[in-house]
């Protein structure tokens, strides 16, 4: 399918794209996209909505998305191309983007209206000041339990002030930038060349790693902005499908071990001590995640990947390994079987994440 594009205004002065990536999403996309409709509605004339199709053949989403584009055809722009994944699908927001800032919000989320109209009053008198990074909190809403979790930020950065890296604490095991988190200055993701990998999932982990090495300023608002939606049947997240597509959680990490050596590349230590954070993170989870597929070359991919990093960045190696939430993820044999799997559902029981 040849990619179609439908644009929305032109010549205003734009001060942020949303970017919508949508693969049959029709059951949720109304809700998304009239989250941000409403929350904006003070600022229509200065943002912009790029809803990209994906490739979707099996519902309305292409036919929904013509219909937002007709019903606001100043603010709307639609894409329809042939299926390249989430990552392609943010690449072509990414492209597409007019904004000086640039949010993704996947169709099966939403944004808190009330919380985005503050932002975007906020976001307004920062962007003078060339801010490179918004940080807000987060939610996980698990609609099947009627449950939800706010993932906050007070403890690790001072609200209401510009920010630089040295002037932010140590994060708790919970709490990572996630993309849900995030509001980029275009220019930061566009001088990296930031291109997340085609027909993968998990890409989000690079698009919450990768930049944070060019953003020198930050501001944090401690306010719940993304409402990040758990339970949707076969979402990526959820356990099984997880333990389905551990390859591609792999590929993920090493992609994000190639992109720096933390102990060369990184010079700011806060800076450098979160991305060893997040790298453990990930580490951690393909290790539950190989035991959790009980694959009979499970062990072997997970002394791999230790190997992957101690060779690419044997420094950055040494720290992870001797990381409390590493080495009881990393016992050999079924003790280390039972202790991790045992944390990770313990964990989830109590953070909510999926």
């Amino acid at each position: 399918m040849e990619q179609k594009e439908t644009y929305g205004k032109t010549g205003n002065e734009i001060l942020i794209s949303f970017a919508i990536p949508c693969y049959n999403a029709s059951l949720y996309m109304d809700h998304c996209l009239h989250s941000i409709v409403q929350g904006a509605v003070d600022h229509l004339d200065h943002i912009e909505i790029i809803i990209v199709d994906d490739g979707s053949n099996n519902d309305d989403t292409a036919a929904k998305a013509d219909q937002w584009h007709a019903d606001y055809p100043s603010v709307i722009s639609v894409v329809h191309q042939e299926n390249g994944g989430h990552g392609e699908a943010v690449n072509t927001g990414l492209r597409l983007s007019r904004g000086k800032y640039f949010k993704v919000v996947d169709a099966d989320d939403w944004l808190d209206p009330n919380s985005l109209s503050t932002v975007l009053e906020q976001l307004r008198h920062l962007s003078v000041h060339n801010l490179d990074l918004l940080i807000t909190n987060y939610v996980y809403e698990k609609s099947d339990i009627g449950k939800r979790k706010s993932i906050r930020y007070l403890n690790v950065m001072k609200e209401g002030k510009i920010l630089n890296w040295s002037d932010v604490g140590t994060f708790r095991a919970q709490q990572n930038l996630l993309m849900h988190s995030l509001i980029y200055r275009t220019e930061i993701l566009r001088r990296i060349g930031l291109q997340l990998p085609a027909h993968t999932f998990y890409v989000d982990n690079i698009f919450a790693y990768v930049p944070l090495v060019a953003v020198e300023t930050i501001f944090y608002m401690n306010i719940d902005l993304y409402r990040y939606y758990i339970g949707r049947e076969g979402q990526s997240v959820q356990e099984g499908t997880m333990v389905k597509r551990i390859d591609q959680q792999l590929f993920i990490t090493r992609f994000m071990i190639d992109a720096y050596q933390l102990t060369e590349d990184v010079s700011n230590v806060q800076l450098r001590n979160y991305l060893v954070h997040y790298l453990t993170m990930m580490i951690t989870i393909c290790a539950v995640f190989l035991r959790l597929s009980k694959r009979s070359d499970a062990e072997e991919q997970r002394l791999a990947l230790w190997l992957y990093l101690k060779e690419k960045d044997p420094k950055t190696y040494m720290k992870i390994r001797g990381d409390l939430m590493s080495i009881a993820a990393n016992i050999p044999g079924k003790p280390g079987y039972w202790v991790a799997t045992t944390g990770y559902h313990l964990a989830q029981r109590i953070f909510k994440f999926n």
